[in-house]
């Protein structure tokens, strides 16, 4: 099977798979980690007690503002007045030196200059409104996290995040394309958080994100469905509950969102005291760490030692999860060097999960190779993390979920696509 077969079999969700409908009635079958000495336990869902509230149950009738939300223009929405009627018998005084210009500059005077990094779409009225997100929470120095110099890149991603969200809550996701192809993928992750939060509290049992999926959203299925996850965690709910019909295996990353969002906006409990998400099984909580790995590359600002000691500081049953998110982000994000991605490749394989950080530079590449923008860090990244170029390492992916067979869909076959990943990383490594 080529790998462009495979990556159009990924692509494609048939939309059989059933979501999970569980809310949080379900225990977990492993204790919480250790906790640091005088910590509180907070258990269950207090878990996100430093996430902000989600705005008030809106009444009927903003409801019905929120179902009235259309899907966005072709083009878009033109903000400025039209010109009045010329009057013959006052005709516009001319300027007194035509040489300057008569009003402010227009936007992009410069056609060097490039696609923006973020967009400000116009803010909704109404009830819309209060789902608009500021993208100054986005910043490192809000969040308290290290500093370094990837820091203008990492944040960068965080204002397409959040363009994304703002521009579908505006119903102007056309607009998303406006923006630098390599950050149109984080760009879609927001917009899914923003389609599941508009789904969930409209009860449209996901429209808007199988719209998004099937349309303008398709090539960036992987970082639409992390998005999901992380409107759960905003709404503080269990991913995927309300909304069915999406990506049959693809969806499960919607937990792998939910660990991001809550180790990124409530990082001291979540890094700092190891706390997961109660309420969660053993698959669930593994998947959830592959996200909180993903937001340890983002807390250490790209930095690979820093990573190294973060990742050491958890329990070794969780490490393996954590290495995997890291080798995603690496490879995905970027910010880091050649001599940085070496010490990642060697500290994993130093503590027995060289597999696992292979296994996330592999879905990272098919991730990009589908978006069809691979940028340079992404091919820099994966000779040194998979052993493999780009193009092969995404088609591990493929092979991996064509043996699941056509009815894969549940938590456990989600772990066999990533244990699949893994073997296939592991016959290259033994032939080479």
């Amino acid at each position: 099977m080529s790998n462009a077969e495979g990556t159009r079999t990924v692509t494609q969700g048939d939309g059989a798979g059933t979501a999970d409908a569980r809310t949080g009635t379900e225990a977990a079958d492993t204790p919480d980690p250790p906790r640091s000495p005088g910590a509180p336990d907070t258990p269950g869902l207090p878990d996100l007690v430093d996430l902000p509230l989600p705005p008030a149950p809106p009444d009927l009738q903003d409801l019905q503002d929120l179902q009235g939300l259309q899907d966005p223009p072709a083009s878009p929405p033109s903000h400025r007045e039209p010109p009045s009627p010329a009057d013959p018998a006052n005709p516009p005084e001319a300027p007194e030196n035509p040489s300057e210009p008569s009003g402010p500059p227009e936007e992009a005077s410069d056609p060097s200059a490039g696609p923006p990094r973020s967009l400000t779409p116009a803010r909704p009225k109404g009830v819309a409104r209060l789902l608009w997100q500021d993208p100054a929470r986005m910043g490192f120095g809000v969040r308290r996290f290290r500093l370094g110099p990837a820091r203008e890149l990492l944040e960068s991603t965080g204002e397409a995040f959040v363009s994304g969200f703002n521009a579908v809550v505006a119903g102007e996701t056309g607009r998303i394309d406006d923006l630098r192809e390599d950050l149109r993928g984080f760009a879609y992750e927001g917009a899914g958080m923003a389609c599941a939060t508009l789904d969930v509290l409209t009860l449209t049992g996901g429209r808007r994100l199988r719209e998004l999926l099937s349309g303008q959203g398709l090539r960036y299925p992987h970082l639409v469905h992390m998005g999901t996850g992380r409107a759960y965690a905003r709404m503080r709910l269990r991913p995927m509950w309300g909304v069915h019909s999406v990506h049959p295996l693809l969806r499960w990353l919607a937990h792998d969102g939910f660990g991001f969002h809550q180790g990124f906006l409530s990082s001291d409990r979540t890094v700092g005291r190891q706390r997961t998400a109660g309420l969660m099984d053993r698959t669930r909580r593994a998947i959830f760490d592959q996200g909180l790995g993903r937001m340890l590359w983002f807390h250490e600002c790209a930095g690979a030692d820093d990573v190294v000691m973060r990742v050491a500081e958890f329990p070794a049953g969780r490490r393996a999860d954590l290495w995997s998110g890291v080798g995603l982000a690496a490879t995905y994000t970027g910010g880091a060097s050649a001599a940085d991605l070496w010490r990642l490749a060697s500290a994993a394989a130093e503590d027995g999960f060289r597999a696992h950080l292979a296994q996330g530079c592999a879905l990272a590449c098919a991730a990009r190779l589908i978006s069809d923008v691979v940028p340079e860090h992404t091919v820099a990244a994966a000779p040194v993390l998979c052993g493999a170029e780009v193009d092969e390492a995404a088609g591990w992916t493929d092979t991996a979920l064509v043996a699941l067979g056509h009815n894969a869909h549940s938590d456990d076959h989600y772990q066999a696509w990533r244990a699949g990943i893994r073997k296939a990383w592991a016959r290259r490594d033994r032939d080479s």
